[in-house]
């Protein structure tokens, strides 16, 4: 019946720490009371590479920018914006053409990170993988399918032999509880007349109860009771311990300096042309890079990555690129005023700061 249950217990959705047995594998994880992360084995490292010779890199160029592609990267510019003149892009004059070739350095470390937690879900007597079939396997001896690489992805999985069935501790195994709403009646008070039968001022009975002073409870369509949501109404739950694998594409990047003032922010999203890629299980630090400043930008990535993720997670693979970055200033005049715009990528995206004849604000400059 419905009076020997109890109201939906105030307790949080997860099982007191003493209802589960320790296992003999992991008799620690209930000491934390929480997930617990598994460090990675440690694996010898490969053998550096050989310091490389960038003569045959510095062999490749960028195409000189000229002012016909400086007139059509504009117009081409304008014509994507609604509110600006393409008079101006006809008619303007370029005076000035100041080309820099900037590098972006790229480290990708592809990571796999592994924790453990318990969960639960509805025992719906089905055979259960306890430890009686043995000790549940470390972590990391258990093998899955990496996904691509490069490619964060989270998986979960039950680890064998860590299964425990327990009576629900939100309902203390009723299976049900009494609904809040009308305390297990079934009924609440008529909301139209207020449980009087009839409305205030009115001879006639209430249409909306029918005269009775009650109406059906809404919350639990009338049965006085709700399912547990925790058990389904299986009255017990089967824990286990579940794994947790976590692929994470960790991400270092620079742009090297230069001493025009395009935002860096376009150029770190701009397309460039790949002039150098190491992709291996480790990479080491580029030297004696023409530019000085991306061979200490590659030391420090490398070193920052390797310092976040040594203790945590395994490196599956990383990748390091440079890539050329065409930047170019272009100061030009129009009726009597000298401005200026920029070419970046290897596209011809145009950022115009001051670009004369707008005719509203409604678009965006970049």
């Amino acid at each position: 019946g419905v009076v020997d249950l109890s109201f939906e217990a105030e307790s949080p959705l997860a099982p007191p720490t003493e209802l589960l047995e320790r296992l003999p594998s992991y008799d620690w994880l209930l000491q934390a009371g929480r997930g617990q992360t598994f460090f990675p084995p440690l694996e010898a490292l490969g053998r550096p590479q050989e310091q490389r010779s960038w003569s045959s890199f510095l062999e490749h160029r960028v195409p000189v920018m000229t002012e016909e592609v400086a007139r059509e990267a504009l117009l081409s510019f304008v014509n994507s914006k609604c509110c600006y003149s393409s008079t101006v892009a006809g008619d303007l004059v370029i005076r000035e053409l100041n080309q820099q070739t900037l590098c972006r350095y790229r480290l990708e470390t592809f990571s796999e990170s592994r924790i453990s937690e318990w969960t639960f879900q509805p025992f719906t007597n089905h055979p259960v993988d306890g430890p009686q079939r043995g000790a549940s396997p470390r972590l990391w001896d258990i093998k899955v399918q990496v996904p691509p690489m490069f490619q964060e992805d989270i998986r979960k999985f039950q680890v064998p032999h860590s299964s425990l069935v327990k009576e629900c501790h939100k309902c203390h195994g009723r299976g049900r509880y009494k609904c809040s709403g009308c305390h297990g009646a079934g009924t609440v008070r008529c909301p139209s007349c207020c449980g009087a039968k009839r409305k205030a001022k009115q001879s006639r009975r209430c249409q909306l109860c029918a005269g009775s002073g009650r109406q059906r409870c809404s919350t639990c369509s009338g049965r006085g009771n709700k399912t547990c949501a925790t058990c389904k109404g299986e009255k017990k739950l089967l824990h286990f311990i579940q794994l947790v694998i976590m692929w994470k594409n960790s991400l270092f990047e620079f742009v090297s300096e230069h001493r025009l003032n395009c935002p860096r922010e376009l150029l770190a999203k701009a397309k460039g042309e790949n002039l150098f890629k190491d992709e291996n299980s480790v990479v080491y630090p580029i030297v004696d890079f023409p530019l000085r400043d991306i061979s200490l930008a590659s030391q420090r990535g490398i070193a920052e990555h390797s310092a976040a993720l040594a203790s945590r997670a395994r490196v599956l693979q990383q990748r390091q690129t440079i890539e050329l970055i065409p930047l170019t200033e272009v100061h030009y005049w129009y009726q009597g005023k000298t401005y200026v715009y920029y070419i970046y990528g290897t596209d011809h995206q145009v950022y115009a700061v001051d670009y004369p004849e707008r005719y509203c604000c409604g678009c965006t400059i970049v």
